[in-house]
């Protein structure tokens, strides 16, 4: 079978979504299957090509927004090539974008059956006019795809329960997931780098790590506040954004890491004393929440999306009662001053995450919704 994902925004741009896809792809491969992904254009990078892992990539022209994180397709774009591939299944992620829209359409024309996958569960945009529109936007966006019939599914339950929001009964979950044994070859390579040395964190000292975009719901700059109130601790920043100078601007004990690659993200992970994440953004199921489960990584949260799932208790992980500087710091305390307790919440959320939260599994239950659609 020929798969085809339509992502809007996709590798090298990081993040949760461009990685998931990435993940299904790659099993689609293994299974002996055909994948492609469609997706933006990038600076610098063909219109199509094949990647390593053996992916075909067609990238349609589409224009940047909101400093590129919202990619608005070009009108009318030139995709006859994509559709002479024989696509018998697609995937679509997620609600929100333009090329979702015209690729729902288009299956539809088509008669490809396809499903949608939603990955946030809130509004893009909040405030004043600007939040206004971009919630008229949405709701549109919406029900244009969801006139196509198509199935929508959500990565967790609180996305499945958003979606009501659209006037969306989700057919089920898909959601997110890692592949353990993957990330713990990473961690363990030959040539890991040594976070620890590279950062020169002392013998008694604490490494905490962040993972995500520089933007101020994910909170990385109110961590990094929190960091340096608390002795003998050090922040590894991994990422890029708004905020990115002004955690390099702090110097001292705070490292702005900028992109790193995913290995060494993954590397970081397994070596740190604990990963907070202490956002108030619109999460779907943030995978680093999960690959810091799968690293065994004490983790510090508020709760999200998915962190239920994941972690369903105070004995998988230390929670914020919210994300300002100093709740954050309280909550570090609570899990740095006791190392056994976090070591024990650690394996707790990387038992559970074996059990739950695979790309083996995720793939599965996906084919099951493929061969439903290849019956009806």
């Amino acid at each position: 079978m020929t798969f085809c994902f339509f992502s809007t925004q996709y590798l090298p741009t990081p993040g949760g979504v461009e990685r998931y896809t990435w993940n299904l792809a790659r099993r689609c491969l293994a299974a002996g299957h055909r994948a492609l992904v469609v997706t933006a254009a990038l600076p610098g990078l063909p219109a199509r090509e094949h990647d390593t892992d053996g992916i075909e990539i067609f990238r349609l022209p589409s224009l940047p927004l909101m400093g590129g994180r919202f990619p608005v397709l070009k009108p009318f774009p030139a995709a006859d090539d994509l559709w002479a591939q024989d696509i018998d299944f697609a995937v679509i992620q997620t609600r929100m974008y333009p090329q979702s829209v015209w690729a729902a359409w288009q299956c539809k024309r088509r008669s490809i059956p396809a499903l949608v996958i939603d990955h946030s569960t809130g509004y893009m945009m909040h405030g004043g006019l600007a939040g206004a529109a971009g919630k008229a936007y949405e709701h549109a966006a919406c029900g244009l795809i969801r006139r196509c019939g198509f199935p929508f599914y959500g990565v967790s339950g609180d996305v499945c329960r958003w979606l009501e929001t659209f006037g969306i009964q989700a057919a089920g979950r898909l959601p997110n997931a890692v592949d353990p044994a993957e990330l713990d070859k990473l961690a363990r390579a030959e040539n890991a780098t040594d976070w620890r040395a590279k950062l020169n964190v002392s013998e008694n000292g604490k490494l905490v790590a962040f993972v995500g975009r520089l933007i101020p719901e994910k909170g990385a700059l109110r961590l990094a506040e929190a960091v340096q109130a608390l002795p003998s601790c050090t922040l590894a920043v991994a990422g890029t954004g708004p905020e990115e100078a002004a955690l390099a601007a702090m110097g001292g004990l705070v490292h702005a890491l900028g992109a790193l690659p995913h290995d060494q993200i993954v590397q970081l992970l397994a070596q740190a004393d604990a990963y907070c994440l202490p956002t108030e953004y619109a999460e779907g199921f943030p995978t680093t929440l999960l690959e810091a489960a799968a690293c065994r990584c004490p983790i510090v949260t508020t709760r999200t999306a998915g962190t239920d799932e994941l972690l369903p208790g105070d004995d998988y992980a230390v929670f914020l009662q919210n994300a300002d500087a100093a709740a954050i710091r309280a909550g570090l305390e609570t899990l740095l001053a006791d190392p056994a307790a976090a070591r024990a919440r650690a394996e707790n959320a990387h038992e559970n995450l074996c059990s739950h939260f695979t790309w083996q599994a995720v793939f599965a239950t996906m084919m099951e919704v493929v061969q439903s659609a290849k019956r009806s």
